[in-house]
């Protein structure tokens, strides 16, 4: 059956909504900081998200215990790790560049599955993702002449990036085998566990006010809970490739709230940048729809 090539209104929404929450993701993070420790802003939103997700009955479907090997190696490289290292990565530079840099994160997917398959992509691909690159080098390169301490803090972020492309490599099969909530419920349940050591005491000593409380509870309950829900149902009505789409709001969201609401300061070749990185993901995502039609043309006319 061929599949639907048009987007309604209910389609952009499901696109706009998880690209919204995740941009203001680092605007709440920089608000928790105000009172927590960052392991303790980590591990407060897995719980949250967590327990958003056990609302959904889809989320509590059971897998096979074969599943659990992948289940358990997400719930580090996809949670447990990239999650920790973002409110340090904040202790350091802007949420606004923050959310810029990880404009990245469909550059680095595609190359830990060029490493992984043991090939260069594609050229078309391998356009996008060198334009990607530049306007990476452009986010960051301001933050690297500020010293040490921004440097480290855009280290942070990158590895945190290169920890997004191998879950995302991983999580595929998993989400295709076995429906995407079960596996990031389960893969949070397991972060839990993980960031408990070092964020459960940071919680304990926090100095709670109303503001850093409600940006912890929307962090982990939009952020880590309700985007996940929906980004998993536009992958199943549009499609993973389509549904991707909605990381390219993720850099503009982050730097227009990190700017209006925090005052931070960016420079101008950071935010050309970001602009250049997020062209390169399209340039990526183009090349790869446009190779997807033509492996379902050629099965079309197979059949």
């Amino acid at each position: 059956m061929k599949p639907a090539t048009t987007t309604g209104a209910g389609d952009w929404l499901l696109l706009l909504v998880p690209g919204v929450i995740w941009g203001a993701s680092f605007l709440f993070i920089a608000e928790a900081l105000e009172a927590v420790g960052p392991d303790g802003i980590t591990f407060a939103r897995i719980l949250v998200g967590f327990a958003t997700l056990a609302l959904l009955p889809a989320a509590r479907c059971p897998v096979p215990r074969a599943a659990w090997r992948g289940i358990a190696l997400l719930s580090i490289v996809w949670l447990a790790f990239p999650l920790s290292m973002f409110p340090h990565a904040e202790q350091r530079v802007s949420s606004a560049l923050t959310g810029m840099l990880n404009g990245a994160n469909p550059l680095f997917t595609a190359i830990v599955a060029a490493v992984l398959a043991g090939r260069l992509p594609p050229r078309s691909i391998a356009v996008g993702l060198g334009v990607g690159l530049a306007g990476t080098v452009l986010v960051a390169l301001p933050a690297m002449g500020e010293g040490r301490n921004s440097a480290i803090g855009v280290g942070l972020i990158l590895v945190a990036l290169l920890s997004y492309g191998v879950a995302l490599n991983v999580m595929g099969p998993l989400q295709q085998e076995h429906g995407a909530l079960p596996i990031i419920w389960r893969a949070q349940g397991l972060a839990i566990l993980l960031t408990a050591p070092l964020g459960l005491p940071e919680l304990v000593a926090a100095r709670w006010a109303l503001g850093p409380l409600l940006a912890i509870l929307a962090l982990g309950a939009l952020g880590t809970g309700v985007a996940y829900a929906v980004i998993a149902t536009a992958s199943g009505r549009l499609g993973a490739t389509r549904a991707s789409a909605t990381t390219f709001l993720i850099p503009p969201v982050a730097l227009l709230l990190g700017v209006w609401l925090r005052h931070e300061q960016v420079a101008l070749v950071s935010v050309v940048g970001g602009a250049v990185c997020v062209g390169g993901a399209w340039l990526m995502r183009r090349a790869s729809a446009g190779r997807e039609c033509r492996r379902q043309v050629t099965s079309w006319s197979a059949t």
